[in-house]
């Protein structure tokens, strides 16, 4: 039987080459470049808090504040290579904070915390700015989106199904789908704000601290809007990660669709949209190519957007629900990438949806050989004909196909095969003439006559466009409140820390 205990012989000391190579030298050099704003607001909170609230004294406070504001000065974090010495970038703060105070002093800045909660508190500092940004950039696109489909309200374009003409309607229309989808994908990004909006901080490993902290108010001095209630949860509750993402994820695969039209209808044999030479990229052998590549580097950038939520979502599946190094710095950093592909999908789509116009010429004429208006014929046969629907289907049905086998255009060499049509299915002659038939089968009569909630025509066109640009202004003040709540932590934080240090 082997009772040997490992651990009486275990003479290897922390880190471990390897471990320090692979894993804790990352981690810092990660912190250095994401998290040191994140570390010095909490840190200068943090004591503001325990001085408020007695657990230092007012001459303890203001000593560990004026080392801190010296290690700010002289300790350079972009200059920092990591040595081991220390396990991370918390402990170098401490460290230094022991240099310059001694090591009761220097230690008592960590009085009832943990780096637990310091860390979700600091991976939210950081989202809530990433998040904002992403939105902002989303509110610029949405009022982009607005301005053109105001602008373009009755321009007329093919609409398709199933990559086939289907019918006309606007491109103020269709923008107006595209608009109505980014509402709900920014709506859901403000949803997974206000979780990111809690502040872990006093939650400490997990239970919270048998000191008199004052949580409400570290929340108000990061400029949270509140404290996240449940102590486990600050620490396990990582929804704010997967709200966050799965946010990210669906607005852009559903801007992903929008582009993937973009590129169709500016092929060659659509050509319904243009876009200015600005934006497009001649073959370096073809040069009679136009490449309208910005809409390519969208779609892959959307892709790529996407695909790096989702990963952050991966890594999250089926983790134990408690404090997890798989949430943490590395995760964070990762997730940071999809923000940022995004923000260049945003950028450049705002920028092109302003520029873009619609080819009319070859939307005219493939409005012409496609017969899409033919729909509207059945449904006024109905309504001036008295006949049912089924029979108005198929006597438009026969024009459309004579149409087409004529290689014509409904308009103008519809009239002829439509009289037979309608005598052989209604044994009767129709009471439409051919000005009334013309009329009946033109795009503008399509769009005019549907002016039903939510349709193409101008009166509900215009009350939708109406209520888009009420929502941009909401989630504009949403933002603007969200910015001046964070503005006015950083300035009061400040403050107290300065009074701390007896420079107010």
């Amino acid at each position: 039987m082997n009772t040997h205990d490992p651990q009486k012989n275990d003479t290897s000391k922390f880190p471990d080459p390897v471990y320090k190579e692979t894993v804790l030298k990352p981690l810092f050099d990660g912190a250095k470049t994401n998290f040191i704003d994140g570390f010095r607001a909490i840190d200068r909170a943090h004591l503001v808090m325990l001085a408020e609230t007695g657990i230092l004294t007012g001459e303890q406070a203001g000593k560990i504040a004026e080392a801190l504001a010296a290690i700010d000065r002289e300790v350079d974090p972009a200059a920092l290579e990591y040595t081991g010495e220390v396990e991370d970038f918390f402990f170098l703060i401490e460290k230094e904070l022991k240099a310059r105070l001694g090591p009761d002093l220097g230690g008592r800045l960590h009085t009832a915390r943990s780096r637990n909660d310091i860390d979700h508190t600091l991976f939210k500092f950081n989202l809530r700015r990433y998040i904002d940004a992403a939105a902002g950039g989303a509110l610029d696109l949405l009022a982009a989106l607005i301005d053109t489909a105001e602008r373009e309200k009755t321009t007329l374009i093919v609409a398709y199904t199933h990559g086939q003409p289907a019918q006309p309607t606007t491109f103020g229309h269709y923008l107006s789908a595209a608009i109505e989808m980014l509402i709900r994908d920014i709506e859901r990004l403000y949803a997974a704000r206000k979780i990111v909006d809690l502040c872990p901080m006093g939650a400490a490993a997990i239970t919270t601290s048998g000191f008199a902290i004052d949580r409400a108010r570290m929340a108000e001095l990061l400029g949270f809007s509140a404290p996240l209630q449940n102590s486990y949860s600050c620490i396990a509750g990582v929804d704010y990660i997967t709200a966050t993402y799965s946010a990210l994820e669906l607005m852009f695969l559903h801007l992903g669709r929008l582009i993937q039209d973009f590129q169709f209808w500016t092929s060659f044999e659509v050509g319904q949209l243009y876009v200015p030479n600005a934006l497009v990229q001649i073959s370096s052998i073809m040069p009679q190519k136009r490449n309208p590549v910005p809409v390519e580097h969208m779609r892959h950038l959307a892709s790529q957007t996407v695909g790096r939520a989702q990963t952050v979502l991966t890594v999250m599946h089926n983790t134990p629900f408690t404090d997890m190094n798989d949430s943490e710095g590395e995760t964070q950093a990762m997730g940071y990438q999809a923000f940022d592909s995004g923000m260049r999908v945003l950028e450049l789509m705002t920028s092109l949806i302003g520029q873009v116009r619609i080819n009319g010429k070859r939307v005219a004429a493939n409005l012409d050989r496609s017969c899409i208006t033919i729909t509207e014929l059945a449904d006024s046969l109905v309504r001036r004909e008295a006949l049912s629907f089924r029979q108005a289907h198929e006597i438009a049905a026969d024009v459309a196909r004579a149409v087409v086998a004529a290689d014509g255009a409904l308009g103008s060499d519809g009239f002829v095969p439509f009289k037979k049509a309608f005598a052989d299915h209604a044994g009767r002659e129709t009471a439409l003439d051919e000005d009334a038939f013309r009329e009946i089968v033109s795009p503008e009569y399509f769009v005019a006559v549907r002016k039903r909630y939510g349709g193409p025509a101008q009166e509900p066109l215009d009350v939708a466009i109406a209520g888009y640009r009420a929502a941009l202004n909401n989630f504009q003040q949403q933002a603007d409140d969200l910015a001046a709540r964070m503005d006015a932590a950083d300035s009061e934080r400040g403050q107290c820390f300065d009074r701390l240090r007896g420079k107010a």
